[in-house]
């Protein structure tokens, strides 16, 4: 079995999550690996998949450090598949509140 979170995210100009920061996660040692942007359809895939489970991976400002957050499954069927966090009345740790990725920018100048 595999273990993965989800830290952030990617709209379209819709804001319709494209894509999704999937990082691998060492439950005994409590590390997650570098993130992968992997579009929607790869991580319904890889979620499927009942080996493999996610949860949300939420930045603590004030700790400088992840906390854990909820459960990641797929709902749906056929074509109408998606993620989503299992309902624990807190919006924080959604998947469309996470960190936006689409919104960082980096300059090397």
């Amino acid at each position: 079995m595999a273990n993965y979170t989800i830290s952030g995210i990617w709209k379209d100009a819709n804001k319709v999550i494209t894509h999704y920061a999937v990082h691998m996660l060492d439950n005994e040692k409590s590390l997650i690996g570098l993130a992968t942007k992997m579009n929607k359809s790869a991580a319904i895939k890889l979620l499927e998949n009942p080996q493999n489970k996610a949860i949300t991976m939420l930045w603590n400002y004030s700790s400088e450090s992840w906390k854990r957050g909820t459960d990641i499954i797929v709902v749906g069927t056929g074509n109408d598949r998606y993620l989503r966090t299992t309902q624990d009345s807190t919006v924080r740790d959604n998947l469309a509140h996470l960190i936006n990725y689409g919104l960082v920018t980096i300059n090397f100048s």
